[in-house]
């Protein structure tokens, strides 16, 4: 049931979009192309990493469930983010009680909140527990998809940011980023134990030992950090 309710829901979600984009378009307020593109792209992505071949790679290696991750998280959620405008998100946000997601454009609050998820995810109890759980499977990349869009929303979204923040605090607001990335990446490549034992099986099926998989997964972040 769970593996259904995903995808039906990014199908709602992208018919709202065209939708709004045709209401928008009948008012004179076309929306660019290369938007709707972007949209499309990120919604394609996140049915893409839960699919085969990566899907089930992901159950077995931390490193497959670690690119799972940064296509959720961090290119999808960059494409879905490129695709907004502030027309298109005004009749979201007019909802009373909805109306407080316009929070996430303050990076002071969007880069701790991402940051928290990202952390929190990572520990080994929620790390290793979607493995048994497809609820919490979903939770977690529900999780790593909505905050790597307030992650974004400061820098390239249509919601209201703060008027100090300027080039300089953006070029600030990524090196955060990317450091916040980055430690969480040095963590996985120079541990000296496995932090994620439920993954043993899967890692000797495919001749993996579980610290060059961790390895692997920590030195494949750094990369994206950097």
């Amino acid at each position: 049931m769970i593996e259904v309710l995903a995808p039906l829901a990014l199908v709602l979600v992208g018919f709202a979009y065209a939708r709004r984009v045709a209401t928008l378009r009948g008012q004179g307020r076309e929306i660019p192309l290369w938007r709707q593109i972007c949209f499309a792209l990120g919604l394609l992505l996140l049915v893409a990493a839960d699919m085969p071949p990566l899907a089930p790679l992901a159950e077995e290696l931390v490193v497959a469930h670690m690119v799972q991750h940064l296509l959720v998280a961090d290119l999808a959620a960059l494409l879905v983010t490129l695709g907004l405008t502030g027309p298109l998100l005004q009749p979201l946000l007019a909802l009373r009680g909805l109306r407080w997601l316009r929070v996430f454009g303050n990076p002071l609050v969007a880069l701790p909140v991402w940051a928290l998820n990202l952390y929190l995810w990572h520990l080994a109890s929620l790390y290793e527990g979607v493995l048994t759980s497809e609820l919490l499977h979903l939770l977690q990349h529900a999780a790593f998809f909505s905050f790597g869009l307030a992650m974004w929303m400061p820098l390239f979204g249509p919601l209201p940011k703060p008027a100090w923040f300027g080039n300089a605090a953006m070029a600030i607001y990524v090196v955060v980023v990317r450091l916040a990335g980055a430690v969480l990446a040095n963590v996985l490549a120079w541990s000296g134990s496995p932090l994620y034992d439920a993954y043993a099986a899967g890692e000797a099926e495919h001749g993996i030992s579980p610290l060059s998989d961790q390895g692997a997964a920590g030195t494949g972040r750094v990369g994206e950090a950097g």
